[in-house]
Order: C-alpha cells, then structure tokens, then sequence
C-alpha cells in the first residue's frame, strides 16, 4: 500500500496532475510502471511546443509566481501549504471530467499494451543482433569493424544520457567554467544532495530563449558564481528539449527562462522547492540570492548533518558494542572449552591412574595366588615325596648313610637301603625345602661324579655309594 501511494505521490509531482483518481487510472492502465506511465504522458504532452506555451503562458504565470525574492520556507508543519504553493508539488491545471477519463482510458490502456509489445519486440531483435554480431566476430567475418565502435555491455538510463548530452553541448558552447553539473538523472542529483548534506541548484536551459546565451556566458560561467555554486551545492542541469527537462519545467511551472531554481528533498519522494530565478540577472544578484537561500537553509542542513553523525556515532557505538559482546562471548566461551578440556584431561588421567592401580593390584592379587599355589604345590610336592621314602631304616648292612651338604653350608643325612634308586636321593633333598631352585644335582668330590638324569634308576649299591657317600648340592 505504501508503495502505491508514493507511485501516485510521484507521478503528480512529475506530471503536475492533482487528480489522485486520474492517477490512479493511468497508473494502473500501465500496470503501475511508472517510468511507462510517465513516459506516455510527457509523449503526449511533448506534441506540443513547450517553448511556445511558457510565452503564451508568461504573463497569467508571472502574477501567481513571486519574483527572485519569493523563497520557500521548510522549518515546521506550519509552513508546509507555503511551500506547496512555491513549488513543493507542481499544481497543474484543472483535472478534467468523468466523461474524458472514460474516453481516454481506454486509449491509455491500448497505447501501453502497444509500448510494451514493441519494447520486447526491440529488445528481442536487440539482443539477437549483440548475439550474431559477436558470433561474427568470432569466426572473422566481422573484423572490419574498429573496436572503437563497439557497444558498451553496460548503458546507461535515459535520464543520464540526457545529462551527459546536455554538459557536453553546454560545455562545448560555453567553456569549461561552469557549474558542475552532475551527469546523472534529477531524481539521484537529488538523492546525491541530501547524501551530501547540500542543496540543489537546478537550470533549466532553454537553447531557443533569446537571453539564455548572454545569461550563461556573464553570469552562470562567471567564475565567482560557477565557484560558489561549486562549493556549496549540488548542481543538476537539463535542457526543456530533452524529456527530463520538459518534465522538470512542468514541475516546477518554468514561466520565464532563463530558470534557476533551489530545491531539496522533502518526505514521501517529494520536492521541496525553496526559491526560484526566472529571467536573467546579473552574478551579483545570483549571488546575493543564492547566499540567502544557504544562509536561510543553513540550521536545517545543520541539523540533518548533526543528526546523521548522530546516526553513524550510535551505529559505530554499536558495532563496538556488538565486537566488544561478541569479543567477550568468545572469551568466555574460549575459558569455558579450556575448563572443559582441563576437566577432561585431568578425568582421564585419574581414570588412568585408577586403571593403572587397579591393575597392579590384580598383578599383586595374581602373584601372590601364585606363589601361595606354587608354594601349596611345593608343600604337596615335598610331603608325597617325604611319603614315597617311607621311614627310615634302621643301621645295617644293607643300609647306607648318606650326607648332603647345601650351597649354604647346611648339612643334612639320611640312612636309605643300598637297593634304592638315585631318584630317592632327589626325592630326599626335595622333601627337605632347603633349595628355591628347581634345577640342581648331586655331585660327588672323589672322585667327582655327576649323579644326573642319566643315573636316577640306579641304586645305590651300583654308582658305589654303599655304605656310605658324601655329596653337595651343584646347582645348575
């Protein structure tokens, strides 16, 4: 809804229209495209001399137009009807019946239809001739031409075009001193101004007007003014031949040429237009107007400065603000991953720790079993082979007496009968628990015999141990 109600707001300051019905109508007969819309009625309008109506029309405008004194004022709500009635919003002449809305409308609706079907239609044979050219030059058919020629890719709007055409034919009649004009449509000058915080002078040129050489020679290339408006504003120019232009001379109801006016951008995409200067006048008197009409604006200027700092100043506070949050955030989300991983690692070499504990408590756990089991084995092993001696003989012939001196210097003996084996001699030191070795033997000294594995089932008697033997343990 906004976005229709400023279409019309500015289709009336461009047209000069009132009627907000009528508007409504032609707007929506061109499917609300504006730039259509505007260009059907100006096309309409242009078949007219517009040089010839502003001299048929000078004289009943100039008694409802102010001289170079009149200027617009724009502080408060109070004087908003003031600046309408100076130019704010162009008002254009009666808006006509019922009967010739119907009438015209659906002329406007065919003549749209027919716009659009011949803009395809030029945009497709456009497009097809960009892409044929390329191919041809491609394959080398098209090397005749010079590259100099070419098309740019990127072109630029009607209005800039305009603009662009109108500073080179001024520049090339009237020298490079000059105001700078900006080479860009009405509309962004505008929006460039009130970016920049100035205001916008506008001239509208009228080649046909017999003051408007002498005008543009002495005053408006005159260096001190062209330096002044330099300086100060942003300069927008167009010629009332070109579609802008005549546009603009309409808007702002040009009676008398040369023209000069001062505007700024007001809300809802309209014109505020603070003074204007029709016909010619020295560089003294621009000047003097000029300078009042900036001295009057100034405190505005300074406030929509001061508040858009304003703006940037709260905005970069907050961009500090919102970096010095984030910063912290990631601080603390920084000391927070290194707590965490602090209580991770120091977790996991407790777990460590703890399995480690655990598991030389089972190692301690399973040794000491075993030596308690290896040394029940022993004990078991110690007692069948003090059983399987049996008791020990009474002295007699057939008994011999054997003693067995330690690696430690223990002694002990033992009486066996002559028949038994050498394996009883092992079982003998086995069953006493003296060696905590498992591999040992018997040795004689003189002679020295080794009474090993090969010699276990002989007895006694036979390795001439009877009656008695004297033996130490070797261990291997």
């Amino acid at each position: 809804m906004v976005d229709v109600a400023d279409k019309i707001a500015y289709f009336q300051a461009i047209t000069g229209l009132q009627d907000p019905d009528l508007c409504t109508e032609i707007l929506s007969a061109h499917g609300w495209d504006l730039e259509q819309a505007i260009a059907t009625f100006t096309s309409s309008s242009n078949s007219t001399n517009p040089s010839s109506d502003h001299n048929n029309n000078s004289s009943t405008t100039a008694a409802a137009i102010n001289d170079v004194g009149s200027s617009g004022q724009f502080d408060t709500a109070t004087h908003q009807e003031d600046l309408d009635r100076s130019g704010l919003v162009a008002a254009g002449p009666a808006p006509p019946g019922l009967a010739w809305k119907l009438i015209t409308l659906p002329f406007s609706i065919v003549s749209g239809s027919l716009g659009l079907i011949s803009g395809a239609i030029g945009l497709g044979m456009w497009a097809a001739g960009g892409v044929l050219s390329y191919s041809l030059g491609m394959i080398g058919l098209n090397s005749g031409q010079s590259s100099s020629s070419t098309t740019p890719l990127v072109s630029l709007s009607a209005s800039a075009t305009e603009a662009n055409d109108f500073m080179e034919r001024f520049e090339r009649d009237y020298g490079r001193i000059r105001p700078n004009f900006v080479s860009e449509g009405f509309m962004d000058a505008l929006q460039r101004s009130r970016r920049e915080f100035k205001l916008l002078f506008v001239y509208l040129h009228s080649p046909d007007h017999p003051d408007t050489p002498l005008f543009c020679e002495r005053t408006l290339c005159s260096e001190v003014l062209a330096a002044f408006v330099n300086e100060n504003f942003v300069a927008w120019g167009g010629s009332i031949r070109a579609s802008e232009g005549f546009k603009m001379s309409n808007s702002l109801k040009a009676s008398r040429f040369p023209f000069c006016a001062v505007v700024m951008a007001a809300t809802n995409q309209r014109i505020a237009l603070l003074q204007q200067v029709e016909g010619p006048r020295t560089p003294e008197e621009m000047l003097g107007v000029l300078q009042r009409v900036l001295e009057e604006s100034a405190p505005v200027l300074v406030a929509a400065r001061l508040d858009a700092e304003e703006r940037r100043n709260n905005m970069r506070l907050r961009e500090e603000q919102d970096a010095a949050y984030r910063a912290a955030l990631e601080a603390d989300q920084a000391r927070e991953r290194q707590r965490k991983e602090e209580e991770e690692r120091l977790a996991r070499e407790a777990a460590e720790a703890e399995r480690k504990q655990k598991e030389e408590e089972e190692a301690r756990e399973r040794a000491a079993r075993e030596a308690a089991e290896k040394e029940a084995a022993l004990a078991r092993m110690r007692e069948e082979k003090a059983l399987s001696l049996g008791s020990e003989p009474e002295k007699g012939p057939d008994v011999t007496q054997v003693l067995v001196r330690f690696p430690s210097g223990e002694r002990k003996g033992r009486r066996f009968h002559n028949s038994a084996a050498i394996k009883c001699l092992y079982d003998y030191v086995d069953s006493l628990g003296c060696l905590d070795v498992e591999s040992y033997s018997l040795v004689s000294n003189f002679p020295r015999v080794v009474y090993g594995h090969d010699k276990l089932d002989l007895s006694l008697k036979d390795v001439g141990l009877h009656p008695q033997a004297s033996l130490f343990v070797e261990i291997n």
